[in-house]
């Protein structure tokens, strides 16, 4: 997969706690009592007991979750612009390999902060269940596998369809800022999916052609992020 490029103007989201748990805690009560749908307080809880005592990586998730309750009543552009800046900045790019120890990994986002580390489908599926819990229905995202013919190997993205048939917008960690696919001529499609189900390249946005549960990868990343703690569904 291929490396991403950061913009050094982007704004960075951290939260520099250092540990400190009752500023968290605050944090994140406060959130709650916002009205945010996913609860972060117990989430949190989750995710300790699943994946041990969290340091500084508590403040990558507290980081994204203060995000999301401030792009809640974003308009939608906005939203794509800083979900996509957000994960950019906020992960280095790594193979599984490295990360995992394992060729293929897809991480849920809770996964990736705690590595502060992603490889390009830990990215999309990041901005994408972002997006989803902003209120940005499923059949506008679809995460798509690419050829990025620069590097001449796979790749993944994340697409944004204001309607079925328009030019998709493309959210990559290749390059910082979001542009039309038509501008992407160094990216091949090969196929798409999301909780709709399995997308074609094709006109008119491409043909359904199969049932996303039919992706076991995915259906383990689903999975996962319930045991995390996120109210999820089938995405």
């Amino acid at each position: 997969m291929s490396r991403s490029q950061r913009s050094p103007g982007w704004p960075a989201f951290r939260l520099r706690i250092g540990g400190r748990l009752l500023l968290a805690v605050f944090l994140l009560a406060g959130l709650s009592s916002a009205g945010a749908y996913w609860d972060f307080a117990q989430i949190l809880q989750t995710v300790g007991q699943r994946y041990g005592p969290l340091g500084l990586e508590e403040g990558r998730i507290v980081a994204w979750s203060q995000m999301l309750q401030g792009e809640r009543n974003a308009p939608e552009r906005e939203q794509l612009n800083v979900v996509n800046r957000f994960f950019n900045q906020q992960l280095n790019f790594e193979d599984d390999t490295r990360i995992w120890h394992q060729t293929d990994y897809w991480a849920t986002p809770v996964e990736s902060l705690i590595k502060g580390a992603a490889d390009c489908e830990d990215y999309a599926l990041a901005k994408y269940f972002s997006l989803r819990q902003l209120g940005i229905p499923s059949e506008k995202l679809r995460i798509t596998y690419v050829k990025a013919l620069t590097q001449n190997q796979a790749h993944m993205v994340l697409t944004f369809y204001s309607s079925p048939a328009a030019d998709p917008l493309v959210l990559d960690n290749l390059i910082g800022d979001i542009r039309p696919a038509s501008q992407r001529k160094d990216l091949l499609p090969v196929y798409a999916f999301n909780a709709e189900g399995l997308y074609l390249p094709g006109a008119n946005g491409g043909n359904r052609s199969s049932d996303s549960k039919k992706l076991s990868r995915w259906q383990d990343v689903l999975k996962k992020m319930q045991a995390e703690g996120f109210a999820v569904g089938n995405g």
